[in-house]
């Protein structure tokens, strides 16, 4: 299984940054922003390649021009390949990649079912799409026996179907290929950090995000939040670098991420309209100049072209309707507006004031394992909660590093971020139909939570050592009761340690419904999950990822050139 996985992540690095290798190449970019342009024209040309084997029944050998084109990109732009890599700031990015890569894989290969708090359902959801596109389905299917296709975009489904359609079309790939998508999140995030900080962070970054349960949890969740953030930090990336001087074409990256970002998940429609609400904002003084015109037109020209590869297709398939208003966000509306309004206060409420400090039916996590019991009670901090969704201690510590980056930006620009922060936490929680007690974070507001890791990164050097200590005190806890924990009750490991000897019968029955239900959903299926390949392993895992923890807290003590 360590062979199969290690060939297939060497396939999945090779599409997603070969392909576009020959056009990065060429830019005139510092070396990591080459990186990350040729992993957005890669994924992009993935998508294209798979909607055109699905749409227009292209054959299905297709797929494998995709590797060949790469090794045929990064071959023909070696030259620049080997300069990107002589480049200290972009070494020092590859090599942090592969660390938070590594470690995102070895707690995947310890999941051998699903669990925690009431998550279930999303995972084999995109699963059956990622089949649905590579086999033709049916245009009329219900997944899961309700759920239109219309109703989540396809760009992260088609790209797994493209990474699996060269290696192997079963379920642990399909685990793997989502969760190498989720890690490349970390390359928007580290060069958002290195803009704030105006030298490499990328050391610090990792390790932050390798001790964040909400990343860790999300990047082996087999769901595509985590893709979206990845083109969502690279539109506000580019939105940022397009507000430079003579970097104009940057509104051209900003506007097609950006739709890409949308084409993966829903949750990024907070942040489209932030950003483009921004966009004009910024460029109104600039409203007289026809250049301004010009570069605003082209930026959403390319935008609307990636946003048409699936609404027009789409619109013309199932009508205005069909395509539009099959969204939870739509359909989980309340029957009358001031009813909406309520939930969407007491969402944002419950979404901000963890559930410790409020009136929640715990019934809901009712089960007689204790481990269980408390797994699901921090998982219902780390994964919903705003705050804690940032780390324990460390949003306090964001608070600060927030007000004293606040006090070197002018009165407007202070007022500009605010709004922008505010108007997104207010549209991420509005944008969720339905009433939720537990919170919200998980549903729109990843990135912000990320880009508040990459501004905590960026900030680090300035924080003075007390700040800092109650960061790694924070981190040390959120690892041990949002990772280790929940892990450990995933692979049953806790339950070999404590209740040795226990037949797996009694020991499901002492879980949560919800973890259940989404074990019956794997063996009923005969889903063999990644983790189950490590079956037995699971003590070499734990050492390695000790080992990948210690390197990464090494290169934070190695000062940058």
């Amino acid at each position: 299984m360590l062979a199969t996985t290690l060939s297939s992540l060497l396939v999945f690095a090779v599409m997603s940054v070969g392909l576009g290798w020959p056009f990065a190449a060429r830019l005139n970019l510092p070396a990591a922003e080459k990186i990350l342009s040729a992993v957005i024209v890669s994924l992009l040309g993935g998508f294209g390649v798979a909607w055109g084997v699905y749409v227009f029944s292209w054959p299905v050998f297709v797929f494998w021009s995709l590797p060949a084109l790469a090794l045929f990109g990064l071959a023909w732009g070696r030259t620049a390949l080997v300069a990107v890599w002589r480049d200290r700031e972009a070494r020092d990015l590859i090599v942090a990649q592969m660390i938070v890569t590594a470690w995102s894989v070895g707690w995947l290969a310890l999941v051998v079912t699903y669990s925690g708090g009431g998550w279930t359902g999303d995972w084999f959801g995109h699963w059956q799409r990622t089949v649905f596109f590579l086999e033709h389905g049916p245009r009329d299917i219900l997944f899961n026996g309700f759920d239109p296709l219309t109703s989540r975009p396809p760009l992260a489904n088609l790209v797994t179907g493209a990474l699996l359609a060269v290696t192997s079309r079963d379920f642990a790939h399909y685990q793997l290929a989502l969760t190498w998508l989720g890690c490349l999140a970390f390359l928007p995030a580290a060069l958002l950090a290195r803009r704030g900080a105006g030298r490499p962070v990328t050391a610090v970054l990792a390790v932050l995000f390798m001790l964040s349960p909400l990343w860790v949890q999300n990047v082996t969740f087999a769901w595509t939040k985590l893709p979206a953030a990845f083109f969502t930090l690279a539109a506000v990336h580019y939105f940022l670098a397009a507000g430079e001087p003579g970097n104009r074409s940057a509104g051209l990256g900003c506007a097609a991420t950006l739709a890409a970002a949308l084409l993966t998940h829903y949750s990024a429609g907070p942040y489209a309209v932030v950003i483009a609400a921004g966009w004009l904002i910024r460029g109104w003084p600039r409203r007289t100049e026809r250049a301004w015109w010009q570069e605003t037109t082209v930026a959403a020209t390319v935008g609307a072209a990636v946003l048409a590869t699936w609404f027009a297709w789409s619109l013309r398939t199932y009508g205005a309707a069909g395509t539009l208003l099959t969204n939870t966000s739509v359909t989980d509306q309340a029957a009358d507006r001031a009813t909406q309004l309520a939930n969407v206060a007491l969402n944002l409420r419950d979404t901000v004031v963890p559930h410790f400090l409020r009136h929640v039916d715990y019934r809901f996590i009712a089960q007689t394992s204790a481990w269980g019991w408390w797994r699901d009670w921090f998982f219902l901090l780390y994964q919903v909660n705003l705050l804690f969704a940032c780390g324990s201690l460390a949003w306090l510590v964001l608070g600060v590093a927030l007000v004293r980056r606040g006090a070197a930006l002018s009165s407007a620009q202070r007022l500009g971020w605010g709004a922008a922060i505010a108007a997104t936490v207010f549209l991420g929680i509005a944008a969720h139909g339905a009433r939720d007690p537990w919170g919200l974070a998980h549903i729109c507001l990843q990135p912000l939570v990320l880009a508040g890791l990459a501004l905590l990164a960026a900030q680090w050097d300035g924080l003075g050592a007390g700040w800092r200590r109650v960061v790694v005190a924070g981190a040390t806890l959120d690892g041990l009761l949002g990772i280790a924990l929940q892990f450990g009750a995933q692979s049953f490991l806790l339950d070999q340690w404590l209740a040795p000897g226990r037949p797996a019968v009694a020991t499901m029955a002492s879980y949560s419904a919800i973890a259940n239900l989404n074990l019956r959903a794997k063996l009923q299926n005969q889903w063999v999950f990644f983790g189950d390949g490590f079956v037995a392993q699971e003590t070499l895992i734990l050492v390695t990822l000790a080992a990948v923890l210690g390197l990464a807290l090494w290169r934070t003590t190695r000062r940058p050139a």
